[in-house]
């Protein structure tokens, strides 16, 4: 009714992705993870809250995956554009810093 690329259908996509995600469905997951990234940076903007949240939750899934290389460097850009866009002590800025020194334990790079 709203279309692909509207907020709330993004948001809802996030949602399924969940889902997925608590179902044990990694792998629908990351696909609609990785999706849902892609349209939210075309439509929203790569410095967009959604699309930020978008980015931490596919961050999240390759966590989950054990693919912690790719994680960490989808963390890292996040973490930086929080700190531009949010400053250094907004909850979300500092969300993304645990979840990249998680990458960086699970890589033994502390």
């Amino acid at each position: 009714m709203l279309g692909d690329d509207h907020p709330h259908t993004l948001t809802s996509a996030n949602n399924l992705a969940r889902g997925f995600s608590a179902l044990g469905d990694y792998r629908a997951a990351r696909e609609l993870d990785e999706d849902t990234l892609a349209r939210c940076r075309r439509v929203l903007g790569d410095d967009h809250p959604s699309t930020l949240m978008s980015a931490n939750n596919l961050a999240a899934m390759l966590r989950a995956m054990g693919d912690y290389r790719t994680a960490r460097e989808l963390d890292e850009d996040i973490l930086a554009q929080r700190r531009r866009v949010l400053g250094d002590d907004h909850p979300d800025t500092q969300l993304s810093a645990r979840n990249l020194a998680a990458d960086l334990r699970a890589l033994g790079e502390e």
